[in-house]
This record gives C-alpha cells, sequence and structure tokens, in this order.
C-alpha cells in the first residue's frame, strides 16, 4: 500500500504515527540540524523582522527538554488576533462537559417554557444541527413559551470594527443564537438567489441601479433592511449577512424555523430548569479552531459563563478562568472576547508557549492535534504547510497589520516542539508576512 493510500484511509490520527515513523529513519542528529540551531533559527526571525519592518514575536519550545529552543521578543505583548481562540479552546475544555447545553426547559400542563444557553449549532446551515430543532418541533406540549436568558455581555465586544457589521465574520452575540445569526444568499449560476432564512425575503429591495462598488447585499446600519446590488453580485455566490438580533428576532424565527406558535414570555428565568444537550463538545470547538468560527468562540464563553451563574457573560467567563486557570502565566493576559476580533486582546508569546503545554494536560496528543488547523488540510491553514503527512497543527489570528501563528510543528527527526509567531504593526501584505512565516517553520521542521 502506498503512503497516501495509507494516510487517506486513517485521518489525521495516522497523519501523527506516520509522522513519528517517518521521521525515525532521520538521525536525531544531522549535519542539516547542527547548522540549523537555536543561534541560526533566531537570526532568520530578526532578520525577517528587519526585512519586512515588522514588530515580531517568537518563541519555540521543545517540552521534552522543557527549556526554549530560541526566543524574539517572547516577552512583549502583541495583539493575538484569532490566536485568542486557543485560550477560549482551553476554558471550554476546563468548564464545560462531553456536550453543549442546547436550551434549558421547564413543562407547565400544556405549555413549554424555554431559554437559551448561549448555544450557537441550534439550524447552524454548516454543523447541519437539528436536535434542539428536532426537541422543540416535537414536544406535546400545546404552547411554546420562549424566556430570554440574562445576558449582560454586548452584541459586539469592546473595540470591534462597527463597520464590520455587514461581514460575516461578525455575526451578533446573544441568549438564543439561531442559523449563525446570519442570513445566507445562495446562487448558482443561471437561477434565482435563495434566502435563509426565508423570513428575510420580505426585508429586501432591489436597487439595479448602484452606481457605487462594493457588495452584493448591504444591510443597512441598525436594520435589518437589505439592498441587493445585482451589478456587483457573481454569477454564483454564497454570501452571508449577520442580522440583528433581539429577543423579539429569536421568536420570530424560531415560529418561522418550528413551523410552530413561539411568544416571548417577558419573565424571570423558572427555578429548577432540565438541560436538553446537543452536539459533543468537541464538535464545536474543532468548528471554532479550524475555520476560525468567530460567533462559536464568543458563545462557548457565554455558555461557560452558565456554568457559574445564571447570567451568560462572556467577560465573567474570562475573568474566572484567568483567576483559576491561568493566574500562573508567564504575562497576564489582556483577554477582552472570545474570538480576537477586539484589538484590545493582548498577549505575549512566552505566554501562548505556557497555553500550549496547558492543552497538552487536557488531552493526549493523539486526540489534540488533529482539532486545531492542520497544515494543508481543510481550515486556515489548507494552503500553507503542505506536505503528505502534515508536520503543523496550530491556529491562525489575522486583523488589519496582524498576522499570527501559534501551535505545534513536528520535525523530520521526531521531535514536537511548540510555536508562537507573532506579527504585529506591518505594512507588508499580509501574504508576504505569511510566507516568511511558512518558510522559516518549514525550516524548523525540515532542519531542526
Amino acid at each position: 500500500m502506498t503512503l497516501s493510500k495509507l494516510v487517506s484511509g486513517c485521518g489525521v490520527f495516522c497523519y501523527l504515527l506516520l509522522a513519528v515513523a517517518c521521521s525515525s529513519r532521520v538521525p536525531a542528529v544531522t549535519a542539516a540540524a547542527e547548522s540549523f540551531g537555536p543561534a541560526e533559527v533566531k537570526r532568520e526571525v530578526a532578520e525577517a523582522e528587519q526585512r519586512l519592518q515588522s514588530f515580531v514575536g517568537f518563541a519555540l519550545y521543545d517540552p521534552e527538554l522543557g527549556q526554549m529552543v530560541a526566543e524574539h521578543n517572547a516577552d512583549k505583548y502583541f495583539v493575538p488576533a484569532s490566536n485568542t481562540k486557543l485560550f477560549t479552546f482551553y476554558a471550554s475544555l476546563k468548564m464545560l462537559g462531553d456536550s453543549i447545553p442546547a436550551l434549558k426547559y421547564v413543562s407547565w400542563g400544556d405549555s413549554l417554557i424555554f431559554w437559551g444557553t448561549g448555544d450557537p449549532t441550534f439550524t447552524h446551515m454548516d454543523l447541519k444541527n437539528t436536535l434542539a430543532y428536532d426537541f422543540l418541533k416535537n414536544r406535546p406540549e400545546k404552547k411554546l413559551y420562549y424566556v430570554d436568558a440574562p445576558f449582560s455581555s454586548t452584541p459586539f465586544a469592546t473595540n470591534w470594527g462597527w463597520d464590520d457589521y455587514n461581514y460575516y465574520y461578525q455575526p451578533e452575540r446573544n441568549v438564543f443564537p439561531v442559523h449563525g445569526n446570519i442570513i445566507k444568499f445562495y446562487k448558482e449560476e443561471g437561477q434565482s438567489f435563495t434566502t435563509t432564512p426565508s423570513y428575510f425575503k420580505q426585508n429586501i429591495v432591489v436597487d439595479a441601479a448602484a452606481a457605487r462598488g462594493g457588495n452584493a447585499f448591504v444591510r443597512g446600519w441598525r436594520t435589518n433592511k437589505i439592498t441587493y446590488r445585482p451589478r456587483y453580485a457573481a454569477a454564483k455566490f454564497s454570501i452571508e449577512v449577520p442580522f440583528i438580533t433581539s429577543p423579539e428576532m429569536v421568536v420570530t424565527l424560531l415560529a418561522d424555523t418550528l413551523q410552530r406558535d413561539v411568544e416571548l414570555l417577558k419573565a424571570a428565568v423558572p427555578q429548577g430548569g432540565k438541560i436538553f444537550y446537543g452536539l459533543p463538545t468537541d464538535t464545536v470547538l474543532k468548528r471554532m479552531l479550524q475555520v476560525s468560527d468567530n460567533l462559536m468562540a464568543e458563545q462557548l464563553l457565554a455558555i461557560c459563563s452558565g456554568t457559574l451563574s445564571d447570567t451568560l457573560s462572556v467577560e465573567n467567563a474570562i475573568k474566572h478562568v484567568k483567576a483559576t486557570y491561568l493566574a500562573d502565566l508567564p504575562d497576564e493576559p489582556v483577554w477582552i472576547d472570545g474570538s480576537g476580533l477586539s484589538t484590545m486582546n493582548m498577549f505575549t508569546p512566552r505566554s501562548i508557549i505556557a497555553l500550549l503545554q496547558k492543552l497538552m494536560l487536557e488531552r493526549p496528543q493523539e486526540e489534540l492535534l488533529p482539532m486545531l488547523a492542520v497544515g494543508g488540510r481543510p481550515g486556515t491553514f489548507r494552503n500553507i504547510y503542505k506536505a503528505e503527512v502534515p508536520f503543523v497543527f496550530g491556529k491562525s489570528g489575522t486583523l488589519s497589520h496582524v498576522h499570527n501563528q501559534s501551535g505545534f510543528i513536528i520535525t523530520k527527526s521526531g521531535k514536537l516542539l511548540l510555536f508562537s509567531f507573532m506579527n504585529n504593526n506591518f505594512k507588508a501584505p499580509t501574504a508576504d508576512i505569511r510566507n516568511e512565516m511558512v518558510r522559516i517553520m518549514t525550516e524548523v521542521h525540515d532542519k531542526y
């Protein structure tokens, strides 16, 4: 059997075994490795920083030796962007069980009263989750009442870009997301576009004479009215636009989706509610990490906060995790949100290394690494680190003038290393920054 057939048949776990097996044929110390030691790694990072006029933080750690291999500005704070999701990942592993609580409910006579837990997967169009939908759809009670649970976080976190409200990656946070809090417009060539949820069809107006360039679908700033501009639409497309959330909108969409009457009950959350569980937690975590799903990240912290009190709060979850599980980090994180959309988040590379070490204590390597973005495989690393046997497993993070990667790398000599490679305040194209990071980390893989 060829290596490629073996890999395709056994999944990422086999990738890890094959990586170690193939590397066992390489001597632990080679002439190439001798010429690419810690000093050379640090020199290449520093030269890349100067050449691209970037502010670079770098940390490469050997867990077997229990020490840093190379550091560059590892104690300096950087805007992490979506590297923040590694912290959300850790919080979820510490605070959530095997399955996501999808909703809570009590049954009183012919009425079912239910409320949200923060679960972002209800009728999610990519995860294809219908568990909570089927539960509500098939309940024997005649009446469904929705109670809006206390939620102390705002729809947008501190320092999110207000002008990104129209883009798929910045949906609003709330207690009970429906359809991922986005409207999906889909069109095949030669056909009319579809709208999901269909409720929003009535909100669309067409502007065939739009004179300015831009997006095919533009939602109003503080309204769910949407303008469709066909001259800026491709022949086929799949476009997602967030909608403005509210308890009333939740009830409207639930009734439209369930094809059952759902009423908003303006009352306190009842005591003694039962929990209906949805998807496995790992399924949601993997989705968040591999495609860098921002709503998943935000809502996971909201769910975490629900294990502490009846009030859902991203901020409360962060405060608890910092005090309880992360008090021993080398540098206290400035942690604002779950996704990394806020430019006020700040972490140091050496603290990210410490977090990666903590993740290794939560899950064995063969379970942990496949949950992350994998080089050359579907996800945010799909176009980089391409190899028959994957060797990079991690998380990227990108904002304007920010591009970072942190995670794990398996070298040809069989070593597992932890790395955090952070770039801030650069003017060069992000692709140039990414290519330089990939070049250096591939050299670490090949020669170290």
